[in-house]
Formats: structure tokens, C-alpha cells, sequence
């Protein structure tokens, strides 16, 4: 599927574009902090027919959830908004938006039009305290007239908006996660899903075992550990073909692959030289494999530090129990990240390197909970509160939001959440669903 954007105006100078940011105060990846109200009353269909009326339906809900869920803008109720229909210019009356009732700084408006096999949508963003760079976005999205249609120019009409007011950082809705399905008793494949749960489909059907999917930094490429042939190897498989890309086998039980951020490297682990999984790194395809640990303990899932490239987190039993420590790339300077025991596992660190999310069964505790720890003030806060295990954490590329597996419905599903737990969102539904990995940014 192929999405358009005819442009018809669009307003948005570097001076103006500067002014926008300047009025955004302590957003970035703070959730929580001041943030830019927005209303956005429905989008009016151009005509009454059941497909125009449904579609246009899909466009309004997709849209309203990727800002209410984005971290980055605050949804102003519609129950505030003054009465009448708003999908022109000439409908908005300022003074019936900036009212201290409503207090919008922004407001988004327009309609959707479905004719010819396609349905475009006009869409408008008016920051109503700037009378001089009044119209921030001014486009006509277009797309195939299908659910799948409507809801990417919802996705990319939100994340324009994002982009422009919401504090610098850039929206997640058209970023995928990969995640291990079961849909058959003890058959684990490979899936893909839309950020939000949709377009869900199987990348595999080796009828065997995936553990530990793992994106590549350009969001091309997705490597796993199977076992389809016979023992735990690593697999490469294309996002879009879904072409197979050979890794050499190390030998051994070999899992966890964890790519470098330039994409020239894998980090994983295997037994290939004894009892024990050790941390090992090779170029992207297997070769020139080395390895970086050397203890007598279980030593896995390894996770490069995304800013530099220069360390590698993971999880060792080294010190009785399995917990975080880092180390260089090279494999030196091997500390511990936490020194109070438990269970801990999947560290995963966030996008701009300054935390690193990660499950922990604390001592006396009878389940997994959701962690972060804070290398600024080297002190850890408690995420997800459950009476369940909550594992497996992995970062949106805007480092708001994380997504995670969880039995607080019964069985494993993946859920996600902004950064300090709330917003909740159940992503999967069918079967057992887990080891979620979300995607960076990827281009079209």
C-alpha cells in the first residue's frame, strides 16, 4: 500500500517553527511535565454514504488515540468545545476555542472526502495564540479507501503534529513491534504489529520456537533465536520480504542477538564453549565472532548502550543471582548496575542512553515487576504495580513509552504505557504473546 500527501499550504518557517518550540516548557521525554493543549473535534465526512461515514469514523478515533497516547500533547475534552460543525476555515471563531474553558493553544480540524478507489482527508492545524503564523499545517493526506487506509493518514496527519508541537520529539505511530506469538501449544513464530496493536501478521512459520526478536537500527531487518534446526540458533529475516539472511551458527545454545547501533554488529549469547551462555559479538551476519565474557556463570541478553556503541548491558549470575551489569564493548570493565539481589532480567536501554528498563523479582517478592533506573541520580523507580509478572520492557523510539508482556489477563500479552506506568494500553489479544521488541523510526 502506497500512501500520498498532496500538499496545499503549509506554513511552518524556521522562525515560526522556533516560536512553537519555545512556548513547549520541560516536555522532551518527561512525561508528565507542562504540556501544549490540543482539540480536536471530529472530522466531518463529505458525504453520507456508509463508506464515507465509517472511514471517516476510523480517521477521527485513530487520530484522537495517537495524541491522547503520544505523551506530548494534552487532549482538551470535547465536551468543552462550543457547539457546531468544523471543517473549514470559515467555521472556527478564535474566540470560541481560546475561552477559559477550552484554552486551546492548537486546534485541529477538517474532512474526509472517500471518491475513485481513495480517501483523502483535508486537515488543518491553526495555533490560535499566534495571529501572525496562524496556520501551522495545512495538507491534503490521501490513501486507499480501506480501515488500513484511513487509519495511516490519521497516524501520519498525528505525527506531523508531534513533530511540530510536541516538544521536539517525534511521534511513534507508524513504528512497529515484533513479538513471539503462540497461537498453537508450544508453537512460538515471529509476528509484526502496528504500534497500537493493528496489522498484526506472522513473519514466520517454522512450526518451532522463536525467543528474544530483535530490530535492526535502520528497522530493515529482524534476528531471532529458533529452533528449527534442532538447536537454538540465530535467524535474520527482512521486514518487508521477509528475506533470510544467514548468521553463522556458533554451536551450542545460541540466543538473545542484540544489534549494535550502527548495525555493523550482533551481540549475543551461546554456550558454544561451554555449560554456560556467554556474551559474544560478531559482525551482523555471524563472522568474526569474539567472545566478551568469561565466567562461570549463565551470562545473556546483552544490549548496547544506542548513543555510543561503547558498552553492553546484561544479565549474569556471576554474583549469585541473576542481575544488570555493564561492561565495555570490548568486554572490560565489567560492573554491577545494582547491588540488592533478586531476580533480574531484559535490561533495555532507553533511546537517549540515560536509563535502562529492566524486569525484576525483587527478594520476597512472588513476581516480576517493570523497573528503571536512572543513571542521572543512580536510584531506580517501580513501573508497573500488578499483582502478575510484568517482563520483557522495550523502548518506543521517543523514549515516552514502553511496551512489555504481562499475565495480568491470564495468560502472556503484550502491553504498552507511557514512561511512568500510566495509560495502559493491551496490544494482543490471541493466544500467548511475548518478548516484545518496539522498532526505531522507520522510513517509508
Amino acid at each position: 500500500m502506497k500512501t500520498f500527501t498532496l500538499v496545499l499550504i503549509t506554513i511552518l518557517s524556521a522562525t515560526a517553527a522556533q516560536a512553537w518550540q519555545g512556548r513547549i516548557t520541560d516536555v522532551g521525554t518527561n512525561v508528565g511535565a507542562t504540556v501544549v493543549k490540543i482539540a480536536v473535534p471530529e472530522f466531518l465526512p463529505a458525504a453520507a454514504d456508509a463508506k464515507t461515514l465509517a472511514l471517516t469514523d476510523i480517521f477521527n478515533k485513530v487520530l484522537w488515540d495517537d495524541l491522547d497516547f503520544s505523551g506530548g500533547v494534552s487532549l482538551v475534552g470535547r465536551s468543552l468545545y462550543p457547539l457546531g460543525k468544523f471543517s473549514a476555515p470559515e467555521d472556527i471563531k478564535l474566540e470560541a476555542w481560546t475561552t477559559p474553558a477550552v484554552d486551546a493553544q492548537f486546534l485541529a480540524f477538517g474532512s474526509a472526502r472517500v471518491a475513485s478507489g481513495k480517501i483523502s482527508v483535508e486537515a488543518r492545524l491553526w495555533d490560535l495564540k499566534s495571529p501572525q503564523n496562524r496556520e501551522a499545517i495545512a495538507k491534503r493526506y490521501g490513501n486507499e479507501d480501506s480501515e488500513d487506509g484511513a487509519r495511516q493518514i490519521a497516524h501520519l496527519f498525528a505525527d506531523d503534529i508531534l513533530e511540530l508541537i510536541g516538544g521536539g520529539v517525534k511521534g511513534i505511530s507508524q513504528t512497529k513491534i515484533a513479538y513471539v506469538g503462540e497461537r498453537t501449544v508450544g508453537v512460538k513464530e515471529l509476528y509484526v504489529m502496528d504500534y497500537d496493536g493493528n496489522g498484526a501478521g506472522a513473519m514466520t512459520a517454522y512450526k518451532s520456537q522463536i525467543m528474544s526478536p530483535s530490530w535492526s537500527p535502520a528497522g530493515d531487518k529482524i534476528a531471532f533465536s529458533s529452533f528449527r534446526r534442532g538447536s537454538s540458533d540465530i535467524d535474520i529475516l527482512g521486514r518487508v520480504d521477509r528475506r533470510p539472511y544467514t548468521f553463522d551458527r556458533a554451536g551450542g545454545t545460541t540466543m538473545t542477538p542484540s544489534w549494535a547501533p550502527d548495525g555493523s554488529k550482533i551481540a549475543f549469547a551461546t554456550s558454544r564453549d561451554g555449560s554456560y551462555t556467554q556474551i559474544y559479538v560478531a559482525d551482523w551476519n555471524g563472522k568474526n565472532m569474539r567472545r566478551l565474557t568469561v565466567s562461570k556463570s549463565v551470562d545473556t541478553s546483552p544490549v548496547w548502550n544506542p548513543r555510543t556503541g561503547r558498552e553492553i548491558a546484561f544479565i549474569s549470575g556471576r554474583g549469585g543471582s541473576p542481575e544488570i551489569y555493564i561492561m565495555d564493548a570490548e568486554g572490560t570493565n565489567v560492573r554491577r548496575l545494582i547491588e540488592e539481589g533478586g531476580h533480574m532480567d531484559e535490561p533495555a536501554w532507553s533511546p537517549d542512553a540515560q536509563r535502562i528498563a529492566f524486569a525484576w523479582q525483587r527478594s520476597r517478592i512472588a513476581n516480576f515487576d517493570i523497573y528503571i533506573y536512572d543513571f542521572a541520580t543512580g536510584k531506580y523507580t517501580q513501573i508497573t504495580h500488578d499483582a502478575a509478572n510484568n517482563e520483557r520492557p522495550t523502548w518506543a523510539p521517543d523514549g515516552r513509552h514502553l511496551a512489555f508482556e504481562s499475565t495480568r489477563m491470564g495468560s502472556s500479552q503484550i502491553f504498552s504505557m507511557l514512561l511512568d506506568g500510566t495509560k495502559v494500553r493491551q496490544l494482543t489479544n490471541t493466544g500467548k504473546n511475548t518478548a516484545p521488541a518496539w522498532s526505531g523510526y522507520i522510513k517509508p
